[in-house]
């Protein structure tokens, strides 16, 4: 019997709304939310990807303003645009799309965003707060990750989630936000010795290691959670971490590449927005 699918889509469809609604309220405030996005050079994917941010925000009425830079753009320039935008209080949100041109710092950059505007969860500050459980602004994929869980009904508290990968984006602050579930975390990585026995201990599989299906069925134990946060570009279009259509038939939830996690990034983000706001004004 096929697992039921976590649906990213029509989660991502319910906190749109939520987001509307919150932004209507602000606005009755005189509170008119912003994000600025800062894109440095033509990477491609980053071109298409603001783009879409910017219609997903224009959607839910949140102002996006871009802020393009040339390829070869000073890091001193970078970085007295960061300043005036920290100090711009009709700004609410900064991000800075990745990945940067290779002659910018790309540590000395992140960490000049002011951690109350920081929407992508980067600044150490805002790592402190998910290590303590506070209340920071935190990255949008790993939310996604519980999100997705949460809003699907599935109990997280007291299960042994297994996160494969331990990178700075998804897998470590995964690996806290889930212990502030209280759920109980192995993390597995390319050193870890048998890999597959870890997998199939985990009620909760988390699969974050950018490797085109590399979770097999045979690594899945059976009615598990599989949360697959990896995007991989292959031929034909693009794959998760999972070997889906297999593992599928084993777990007992599922999310799917595309329309899982990834579904629920983009408005999470605007969440964050919206966060910012209440901690900037204390509301």
């Amino acid at each position: 019997m096929s697992a039921e699918l976590l649906d990213g889509k029509k989660i991502a469809a319910s906190l749109r709304e939520e987001v509307k609604a919150e932004v209507a309220m602000l606005k009755e405030k005189g509170i008119y939310p912003k994000l600025a996005v800062i894109l440095a050079g033509d990477d491609p994917a980053s071109v298409v990807y603001v783009g879409s941010k910017e219609k997903s925000c224009r959607n839910v009425g949140i102002e996006l303003v871009l802020h393009k830079l040339p390829e070869a753009v000073a890091e001193s320039e970078v970085l007295d645009l960061i300043s005036r935008l920290n100090k711009d209080d009709s700004v609410h949100g900064i991000m800075i799309e990745l990945p940067l041109p290779a002659h910018l710092n790309k540590k000395k950059v992140l960490e000049a965003v002011l951690p109350v505007k920081d929407v992508d969860g980067a600044h150490p500050i805002n790592r402190g707060y998910i290590l303590s459980g506070g209340d920071g602004l935190f990255p949008a994929t790993p939310q996604s990750c519980i999100e997705i869980m949460l809003r699907s009904g599935v109990e997280i508290k007291g299960k042994h989630a297994v996160i494969v990968g331990r990178g700075e984006t998804v897998g470590k602050p995964l690996m806290f936000m889930l212990l502030n579930q209280n759920a109980t975390i192995t993390v597995c990585h390319t050193k870890t010795r048998d890999l597959a026995e870890e997998t199939r201990r985990g009620d909760i599989l988390v699969a974050a290691a950018g490797r085109p299906k590399m979770i097999t069925a045979d690594m899945i134990k059976p009615g598990a959670v599989v949360v697959d946060a990896g995007i991989n570009e292959i031929e034909g279009g693009i794959c998760g971490d999972v070997d889906f259509e297999n593992a599928r038939e084993v777990a007992g939830m599922i999310s799917p590449v595309p329309g899982g996690v990834g579904s629920l990034t983009t408005v999470l983000i605007q969440k964050n927005v919206l966060k910012a706001i209440k901690l900037q004004n204390k509301l």
